[in-house]
């Protein structure tokens, strides 16, 4: 290759990576980001024909998309309306006591002279829910389902070039329609693609590896070509597959006769040698470019990020990836992203992600929809793998408006362009097609798994079918029927189950779709004993909005007893990470489980007198990496540490003061002391050797604010974000862990804007968007967006009584 070529090559594949995805204009395909931005939003109003073109809609609200409006502020604020939470939402805990509706947006773009004659596709990632959709006063058709990815042709209602055309979007989340926050309006992002008159099809390249070596791997494209001319036509198809120095490694070119109004289906193997497999520890992308050329001329280009490997499950061997036995440390997560809702922005997904990967996890169920094409983006780029999930309900409701009502008109369209979306990410290893579903074992449900297990098979047969299933009446007689059609049997809250049917069932592959997090070490034992237990998924990795108190711990005055979840609880509070990013007890709990750490230690908050603490399935005793407990001096505490050692010693202030031995049926130590200040040590022993040690040690009075940015430099780009971490600090700069009262204000200048700020309590019910909000166990946090020009951003916060604290970050 000469060096004109090679330069041409870096070029093309800089830009790939400055793009962060496919979305940007690559040659001869064009797809306008700018539809992210500049949408008029309505949510109060009292007039008709917001659909028509010439609707005036300058009095509305100017919006970017994503968007979600239930996390904004509502109005009429009182003591039962706070923030975006209304004790009254019809949805109750179900949605965290936010709030839907119904909303419209509106949008004008234009067009080019050169693309006159041109197919223009509008493209949705995801509307939650019951779009409508129009383009110039044209009704382009409804979408029920808020997850799934869709598009319109728009070709046929343009007008002349030059002219305004206005897409308006009518969303309507009414009713009890979620279990949990699901969020409202466009949520995920739109943009068009301008394509030729015979192009490649919208989701049209399916890249596999169908022989994966060291030595070498083959791979197989699959390229639908839309010709949408009224003659047929010869055109000629080109592939170059590209590493990750930009080097071409493998090209084929041939021409291919495509049929007026018909869409033809071309395969070509390619090969490459010695390749870099992609594995979640290194996680290596080749580009799949595939263009089609019009006498010799460029006319339509898609590039597919793929990644080479090789994925196999069985009973004998469990899950390999490229060979090798691979344990699924995995966790159920939904989609929200906090204190921005379910605004679906790159950099939010990057950093969940980056806390999930840092506390051992290395795969996430979607649960239970479907998510979007950037999680699945930067999931490959990190080496997430992922159970890709599709229904919650099949046909029997679990809310009252929930999708079931529509499921028999729209899950073949909605199961096949979640797969034709998805299938060329590596990430994705799993399909799943349904979660607790009611009609699980009889002849309905039965029925309806066979259909969308055929589904995924005529798409995608390179990839494993599964389906949570939960508790039956009769598991043993009712089960093996639903389990027949699926390829892994996910099993929610049964692990105990899985020793028996290991023997009753040898050929059946398990693997925990769902579990109790304070069971993991009764749980996990079995997928490290058993071959073919692949992994466990705790309900949660990560707190979500909705289901609101699912994971909560209480105090009550009768044993047992506990009233129902109500106002202002908002947050499940089940997960191993909470709401704002911050491990939890649980997830060194896990870490201790899974290995990556030796010994962790926690105080329990103190039960008043004459009450009881009540912990859900899905709760943690209310337990604190603190020996900080003002007023508590000589009263008697209870410190309890998970280990693996076989011995634990406690030290505080230097005196050795307990020992135990660790049990043989769990890994937490537990110990009385009185609390006196100063530093407490716990040390692990096996065989009277020290194997490791933790230690907690009593902080001073708060006295100042300090502010810690995750990134200092981020991209000016409205998809990134800086996240600012809030803590109440001492005179030695340790977070002071008993503060939950205090109120910080900030204050934000230059080129920036604050898109949300946070706590971890649960039931905070403030708003996300003001700019103030209390620490929680002293830390809250603020998220910094750009505004889209490069500049320095600063960040203020201050607070009565402290030290206040400041931070630059700039936007490139």
């Amino acid at each position: 290759m000469n060096y004109q070529m090679k330069f041409k090559h870096f070029v093309l594949f800089a830009l790939i990576l400055l793009s962060g995805n496919v979305n940007a204009q690559v040659e001869g395909r064009e797809r306008i980001r700018e539809l992210n931005h500049g949408w008029r939003f309505s949510k109060d109003f009292n007039q008709t024909g917001m659909e028509r073109p010439q609707f005036d809609d300058s009095a509305w609200r100017i919006v970017d998309i994503p968007h979600d409006w239930s996390i904004e502020d509502l109005p009429n604020q009182s003591d039962s309306v706070v923030g975006p939470f209304d004790k009254n939402a019809v949805s109750g805990f179900n949605t965290g006591f936010t709030v839907g509706g119904t909303a419209w947006y509106r949008k004008s773009f234009q067009l080019n002279r050169v693309d006159k004659g041109k197919i223009v596709y509008l493209c949705f990632d995801g509307v939650y829910m019951n779009s409508d959709v129009w383009i110039n006063g044209h009704h382009l058709g409804n979408r029920p389902n808020g997850y799934t990815p869709f598009y319109y042709d728009l070709t046929p209602y343009l007008n002349e070039s030059g002219k305004d055309k206005i897409i308006a979007v009518e969303v309507k989340n009414e009713g009890i329609n979620s279990r949990w926050y699901s969020g409202s309006g466009i949520t995920r992002e739109v943009w068009l693609e301008v394509v030729p008159t015979v192009h490649i099809d919208v989701w049209g390249v399916f890249v596999t590896t169908p022989t994966v070596r060291k030595d070498i791997a083959d791979v197989l494209l699959s390229v639908t070509i839309n010709n949408s001319e009224e003659k047929d036509k010869t055109v000629d198809l080109e592939i170059e597959l590209i590493d990750a120095k930009g080097e071409i490694v493998a090209t084929s070119e041939n021409s291919v006769q495509t049929v007026a109004n018909k869409k033809s289906v071309v395969e070509k193997l390619l090969t490459v040698s010695n390749p870099v497999l992609w594995c979640p520890d290194s996680p290596n992308m080749y580009q799949a470019r595939v263009r089609i050329k019009e006498k010799k001329k460029n006319s339509d280009t898609v590039i597919i990020p793929f990644g080479i490997r090789d994925v196999n499950v069985n009973a004998e061997n469990g899950l390999t990836i490229n060979g090798i036995p691979t344990l699924l440390h995995g966790g159920c997560i939904h989609h929200d992203n906090g204190p921005i809702g379910a605004i679906d922005i790159e950099r939010a997904v990057e950093r969940k992600l980056e806390i999930l990967k840092a506390s051992g996890f290395n795969a996430v169920r979607t649960a239970h929809n479907p998510f979007s094409r950037t999680f699945l983006n930067v999931c490959d780029r990190m080496g997430m793998l992922v159970m890709d999930e599709a229904f919650d309900m099949w046909n029997n409701k679990k809310t009252e408006d929930d999708y079931s009502q529509y499921f028999q008109e729209w899950y073949k369209r909605d199961l096949t362009n979640i797969l034709l979306r998805d299938r060329n990410h590596p990430s994705v290893i799993f399909w799943s097609i349904g979660n607790e579903i009611r009609e699980r074992v009889d002849s309905l449900g039965y029925a309806t798994r066979h259909q969308l297990k055929e589904i995924v098979k005529s798409i995608d047969s390179t990839r494993f079918v599964t389906e949570g299933i939960n508790r039956t009446p009769k598991w043993e007689k009712r089960t093996p029927e639903a389990f027949a059609d699926l390829d892994v049997c996910g099993y929610n809250y049964q692990w105990n189950r899985f020793e028996e049917d290991h023997e009753k069932y040898p050929d059946r592959v398990m693997v925990t779709t769902e579990s109790y997090p304070n069971q993991a070490d009764q749980a996990w034992p079995f997928v490290e004993k058993l071959p073919n237990v692949i992994g466990d998924f705790v309900w949660t990795a990560v707190d979500y909005m909705g289901e609101a108190g699912l994971g909560v711990s209480e105090f009550f005055n009768e044993p047992g007893k506990r009233t129902t979840i109500e106002w202002p609880m908002y947050n499940a509070n089940c997960g191993d990470i909470d709401l704002i990013g911050n491990k939890k007890p649980q997830s060194y709990y896990r870490d201790v489980v899974w290995g990556r750490s030796k010994i962790e230690m926690f105080v329990r908050k103190p039960i008043p007198d004459g009450q009881y603490e009540f912990e859900s399935w899905w709760g943690w005793p209310d337990v604190h990496r603190s020996w900080s407990w003002p007023g508590m001096d000589g009263d008697s505490l209870q410190v309890e540490v998970y280990t693996s050692c076989e011995t634990v010693k406690l030290f505080l202030n230097g005196q050795e003061i307990a020992k135990q031995q660790k049990p043989d049926d769990g890994i937490t130590v537990s110990f009385k002391l009185p609390y006196q200040q100063g530093k407490l040590l716990a040390i692990g022993y096996n065989n009277g050797k020290q194997i490791s040690s933790t230690e907690l040690v009593t902080t001073g009075k708060p006295v100042a604010i300090r502010l810690v940015a995750d990134r200092s430099t981020i991209k000016a780009d409205r998809n990134d974000l800086s996240y600012v971490r809030v803590e109440v600090i001492d005179a030695d700069g340790k977070v002071v862990p008993y503060v939950n009262d205090i109120e910080v204000e900030f204050f934000v200048s230059g080129n920036g804007a604050l898109a949300g700020v946070g706590n971890s309590n649960f039931v905070d019910v403030s708003s996300m968007q003001q700019f103030r909000k209390k620490v929680f166990h002293g830390k809250a946090l603020a998220i910094v967006r750009p505004k889209g020009g490069s500049g320095t951003i600063v960040l203020n916060a201050k607070a009565d009584g402290l030290k206040s604290d400041s931070i630059e970050i700039k936007a490139r």
